[in-house]
């Protein structure tokens, strides 16, 4: 995210950030960002190098990530917090970004950081 407070999208960033769980759209985003989409769209370009969804998706793997590396969450409950909607979707689109599948990385985060998985103990 630009570190920068001037930008059209200061406000927005952080309260997307904050309801990542939800449903939204780029319809969504242009109202609370009281722009129209086509105008938010080339905000989010020169601001972001990036459109809405894909900066939307960007953020909720993330967060995914951040579940996954941290808590016991199943991908189910992990694809409800991050807006994913279903296992399916969250696996398709953490494949596709990472090339691996979230319970790969979850293990392979495990293994690296010295701590157990499910059956072992706990992350701090």
């Amino acid at each position: 995210m630009p570190a920068q407070d001037d930008h059209p999208l200061a406000a927005l960033l952080p309260w997307v950030i904050e309801r990542l769980d939800q449903p939204l759209t780029v319809e969504d985003l242009a109202r609370q960002a009281r722009m129209s989409s086509r105008h938010l769209g080339r905000h989010f370009k020169a601001v972001t190098g990036t459109t809405p969804l894909r900066w939307l998706l960007t953020q909720r793997i993330r967060h995914a990530q951040e579940l996954l590396e941290k808590t016991d969450d199943g991908i189910d409950a992990i694809a409800a917090s991050t807006g994913m909607g279903t296992a399916t979707t969250l696996r398709r689109h953490f494949n596709r970004t990472l090339g691996v599948p979230p319970d790969t990385y979850r293990r392979t985060f495990r293994t690296r950081s010295g701590a157990q998985g499910p059956t072992g103990p706990a992350l701090p």
